[in-house]
């Protein structure tokens, strides 16, 4: 044994590097955000270990409770019959679990294996969830909940998830890395660079996610609460009130971290659902947009990287030149349209000159821009006739 001992200490002697990881980086705001979060992933996957990895990061205590092999007292609380029960009641005690976690006054409580818990234990994390109350005890403020569950088909005796337990989490698709998954068991793992919020840029945050979520609804009142017709899609991430607030303290906090573009998607697409969580970024898309009258007023400022969003900036330019035509708006947008053909794509700019040189004036004489234009858009028409 002492031989063997060794072996194991030997295999468990492994590295880390900094990477990135999304997903933790996901998982890692909306667990700041004091959000309950849901991983979904098949078996084996890394779950717990991205919850152990989480926990040390943050110097929290890692309290595990296995939701499927307690019964729903051990949520609500147990009932306790105190000396007169006719004048004091009887109080709901509390599990051991739940008085570790007040007397510690924070920690990260892990809910595992959820999906395998039946619909009256699911009834009884309600309250837990969204109140954080067991029985007649509250959990402090520096407690935070994440949840894993596996797809029905893949747990054992798995239960679809109840529509008003699942609209209370974040829910985050949890996958594996090939080449992390190889490196790794060749001594090597991962270390994770977790976002970090900026304080200069809080309330910022605050006015942008406000905009972008308030202005969406505005314009399109049906996504504000549309439960899922299918149980299925029930028991994953749905858009109602509670969900819009959660998505919009998401955008806040990624925002505020300058999170990537990839880890904004998964939080909001995971709260409101795929559909509206899309719509919801093509706003906040919309909204990072450069004003049209600032291009026209200073044709050399910096254009978006993404093709849909220059596309949508140069669109925006010319239609501001249709609204108030003047001949030293239509040779600024001429300008920009060619600076836009030399640093990215050019095929992105035969549209917006095309309706641009339909705004000439009579007594306007075509700027030198547009000979630096003619080349690429005759090409590109010469490419649509040959497709």
């Amino acid at each position: 044994m002492d031989i063997a001992a060794q072996l194991l200490e030997i295999l468990a002697d492994t590295g880390s590097e900094p990477s990135r990881d999304p997903q933790l980086e996901a998982l890692m705001l909306a667990v700041s955000a004091d959000l309950p979060v849901l991983l979904w992933g098949e078996p084996g996957i890394g779950k717990t270990a991205a919850l152990n990895q989480l926990a040390e990061t943050l110097g929290l205590p890692l309290t595990t409770v296995i939701a499927s092999v307690h019964e729903p007292s051990d949520f609500s609380g147990l009932p306790i019959i105190g000396a007169d029960p006719a004048v004091q009641g009887v109080p709901m005690a509390p599990p051991d679990w739940a008085v570790r976690l007040v007397r510690a006054g924070h920690g990260l409580l892990f809910l595992d294996e959820l999906s395998t818990a039946p619909p009256a234990v699911q009834a009884a994390l309600l309250r837990l969830v969204l109140e954080r109350r067991v029985g007649a005890l509250r959990l402090p403020p520096g407690v935070r909940i994440v949840a894993a569950a596996n797809p029905r088909g893949s747990a054992a005796d798995g239960w679809e998830l109840s529509a008003p337990l699942a609209n209370r989490f974040v829910h985050l698709q949890w996958t594996y890395d090939h080449a992390v998954v190889v490196r790794g068991l060749g001594g090597t793992w991962p270390r994770a660079q977790l976002p970090r919020l900026d304080p200069q840029r809080l309330g910022p945050a605050v006015d942008f996610a406000r905009r972008g979520v308030c202005g969406l609804l505005a314009a399109r009142p049906a996504l504000v609460h549309k439960l899922p017709s299918t149980e299925a899609r029930r028991g994953g991430a749905w858009p109602s009130p509670r969900s819009w607030d959660m998505a919009l303290r998401l955008v806040a906090f990624a925002t505020a971290a300058g999170a990537a573009r990839d880890v904004l998607s998964m939080l909001v697409r995971g709260t409101v659902g795929d559909g509206p969580g899309l719509e919801l970024l093509a706003a906040l898309d919309r909204m990072e947009l450069p004003d049209p009258e600032d291009l026209l007023q200073d044709p050399a400022a910096v254009l978006p990287d993404r093709g849909d969003l220059r596309q949508a900036v140069l669109d925006g330019v010319v239609e501001a030149v249709r609204r108030r035509p003047e001949r030293a708006r239509w040779d600024a947008a001429w300008a920009l349209l060619a600076r836009a053909a030399e640093t990215g794509p050019p095929d992105l700019v035969v549209v917006p000159a095309t309706a641009l040189a339909e705004l000439r004036r009579d007594d306007w004489e075509p700027p030198a821009a547009i000979e630096r234009l003619a080349g690429v858009v005759a090409l590109s028409q010469l490419a649509g006739a040959a497709r």
